[in-house]
């Protein structure tokens, strides 16, 4: 084992994410591997984000998005399209996928370099015993970005609360907000307006106690944002 210097720390280069916009204001300039976790209770809004973030990270690396609790039904495909989802090679779907069987494809030549896991409830089993530790460890160049279900405020399921402190950047997604924490600046993204202001009985959700010292900044709306009722917002970022 040899140890490091500072310079050669700080002489080490990374692949990151040059993310722009509102993204890059919450999720910074992320490294474009390891894991992250998106949860939240059921009907709140978790799927539409991560369908949403999945579009954007499309355009810097080649993104899966695997949809293994609700698989290619009527719902997701008109969610696809309400969401106005890229239709690009960069961005594949795939339905259920044994873990043994994912990390096997992932070290052929072409493979995704960023996965969506929606949910990791139906991966619980599979995940359990090291093995979720053991997936990140085994792809050092991926990112897997996973989606689980909520109880009573935390992550559901054992392996999920260890995703949470595994994970770099955390999202929570509750009334259609999604707070995003963990080794960035965070802040908060209004999914929907007109769905958030029915769920927290304002315009502007007044979320301030979940986030140290937050500051108001004007909203600012995705590029080729689909709807007017669809525009992923900036609401609150911590100073």
């Amino acid at each position: 084992m040899r140890f490091k210097t500072i310079k050669n720390i700080l002489e080490k280069e990374f692949d990151v994410l040059p993310l722009k916009g509102i993204y890059g204001e919450v999720f910074g300039q992320a490294e474009a591997n390891g894991l992250w976790l998106i949860y939240g209770a059921e009907k709140h809004g978790k799927t539409t984000f991560s369908l949403l973030l999945a579009n954007e990270l499309a355009k810097y690396k080649k993104t899966a998005y695997i949809m293994a609790e609700q698989g290619f039904d009527k719902d997701f495909q008109d969610a696809l399209s309400r969401l106005h989802i890229s239709a690009t090679a960069e961005l594949l779907f795939q339905e259920y996928i044994p873990i043994e069987q994912l990390s096997k494809q992932l070290k052929k030549r072409k493979q995704p370099d960023i996965l969506f896991i929606d949910n990791i409830t139906i991966y619980n089993d599979e995940l359990k015993n090291g093995m979720l530790r053991k997936l990140a460890l085994a792809h050092p160049s991926k990112l897997f970005v996973f989606i689980a279900h909520e109880d009573k405020g935390e992550p559901y399921t054992a392996t999920a609360k260890l995703a949470r402190r595994l994970a770099k950047r955390i999202v929570r997604v509750e009334g259609m907000q999604a707070s995003v924490e963990g080794r960035s600046k965070g802040g908060q993204l209004l999914i929907d307006e007109n769905t958030a202001s029915i769920y927290w009985g304002t315009d502007t959700p007044d979320i301030e106690s979940s986030v140290a010292e937050p500051s108001v900044i004007e909203p600012v709306e995705i590029p080729n944002r689909p709807t007017a009722k669809q525009n992923l917002q900036l609401i609150k970022q911590t100073s």
